[in-house]
C-alpha cells in the first residue's frame, strides 16, 4: 500500500510480494480443509501488491475443488477405458510446475496417476540412448503419468549449463518429433505444458525460498546459475518451442505469474483436451460388522503406544 509520504517503496513492495508468496504456502494447507464447494462466482477478482488482478482465496478454493472433482471423473475414465495419458511440465525454476502437479494428484489414486521426477542421470545412464531412462516410466493402459521435467532437459538446462554439446542438442531436435509421434501412434495421449514467468517474479520467488526455512531445500546452486543465465535460458526455450511444437504433441504455454490462476487454467485446459465421461459407480452397501461371541481382543502393551504429546 502507498504510505503517507508517497508511492510504495521498493522494499515495501518486495515485502508485500513476499507476504503474498508465504500466504500461498498457507493456502496449500487450507485447501485440504476447505469444504465449501460452491462454484466460482463470475468476475470475482482482487488486486495483488503489484497491481496484478488475482482471485480471492475463497473463490480460488471453490473452483479448485470443482476442477479436482472433474479430475476424479477423468481418472475413472482413464482406468475404465484403458487410456494412456502422459503430461509433461516444463518451465524455469520456481515457475510453479510442482504446485500444479500437486493439485492435479492431490485427490487422485496414486495407482492410476503417478508423478515422475527423475534426478540427474548417473554414469551408466549417460551412455544410454538419451530417451531410454524416460521410456521405462511411460504409462501403461489405465494410467496417467505426470513428468516434473522430462526429456526436454536436453533443450534447456543441459544446453544452457554446458552439460551436453551442440551436436547433442541438434540430434535431440531431430529425434524428439519422431519420438513423440511414435508415442502418439502407440496410443499415448501426450500433453506438453510450459509455465511462463517473468524475470521479476522468479527473483521474488527465489527470495521467498531463501528466507523460508520450509522451502530452502528447493534452492540449489543451479538456481543461482539460472538467474545469471536468464537470457540464455530464454533463447533455449524459444528454440525448443519452435522446433518441437508438432501437431501430434503441441506445446501449451501457461501464464504463471499468478500461481492460483495458472493452476486453475492448466487443470481446466487439461480436462478440455480429454474426451472423458463420468463412469457410473456401483452403489456401495456397507455390510454389518460380524461379531463372534468367542472373540477376545488382546491388549496392546502400553510401551508400544505413541506418546500423546498433543
Amino acid at each position: 500500500m502507498p504510505d503517507k509520504d508517497g508511492p510504495m517503496t521498493v522494499d515495501a513492495e518486495l515485502l508485500a510480494r513476499l507476504h503474498e508468496e508465504l500466504r500461498d504456502d498457507f493456502d496449500e494447507e487450507l485447501e485440504l480443509e476447505f469444504e465449501d464447494r460452491v462454484p466460482l462466482e463470475a468476475g470475482a477478482i482482487a488486486s495483488s501488491a503489484d497491481g496484478v488482478e488475482e482471485m480471492p482465496r475463497q473463490a480460488y478454493f471453490r473452483e479448485l475443488f470443482r476442477l479436482q472433482a472433474e479430475l476424479v471423473k477423468l481418472q475413472d475414465w482413464v482406468a475404465a477405458s484403458g487410456q494412456k495419458v502422459l503430461i509433461l511440465f516444463e518451465g524455469r525454476d520456481s515457475a510453479g510446475k510442482g504446485g500444479v502437479i500437486k493439485r492435479i494428484t492431490q485427490r487422485l489414486n496414486p495407482r492410476v496417476c503417478r508423478v515422475v521426477a527423475l534426478p540427474a542421470p548417473n554414469n551408466r545412464e549417460r551412455t544410454q540412448w538419451y530417451f531410454q531412462r524416460y521410456v521405462q516410466h511411460l504409462p501403461a493402459a489405465g494410467e496417467m503419468v505426470l513428468f516434473d521435467r522430462s526429456w526436454y532437459n536436453r533443450a534447456g538446462v543441459e544446453r544452457v549449463m554446458g552439460f551436453c554439446s551442440e551436436d547433442d542438442v541438434e540430434e535431440f531436435f531431430r529425434s524428439v518429433p519422431e519420438f513423440e509421434r511414435m508415442l502418439a501412434r502407440s496410443g499415448i495421449r501426450l500433453l506438453k505444458y510450459w509455465f511462463s514467468i517473468t524475470d521479476e517474479q522468479q527473483h521474488m520467488r527465489f527470495l521467498a525460498r531463501i528466507h523460508d526455512p520450509l522451502k530452502q531445500w528447493k534452492f540449489s546452486p543451479m538456481d543461482l546459475e539460472s538467474r545469471i543465465r536468464w537470457e540464455a535460458y530464454t533463447k533455449a526455450k524459444e528454440a525448443m518451442l519452435e522446433r518441437t511444437h508438432i501437431a501430434e504433441a503441441p506445446w501449451w504455454v501457461v501464464q504463471a505469474v499468478d500461481k492460483k490462476k495458472a493452476r486453475l487454467n492448466c487443470i481446466a485446459h487439461l480436462l478440455a483436451q480429454m474426451p472423458y465421461e463420468e463412469i457410473p459407480r456401483p452403489t456401495i452397501q456397507l455390510p454389518p460388522r460380524v461379531r463372534n461371541p468367542d472373540y477376545i481382543r488382546q491388549p496392546v502393551p502400553a510401551e508400544m503406544y505413541v506418546p500423546e504429546v498433543y
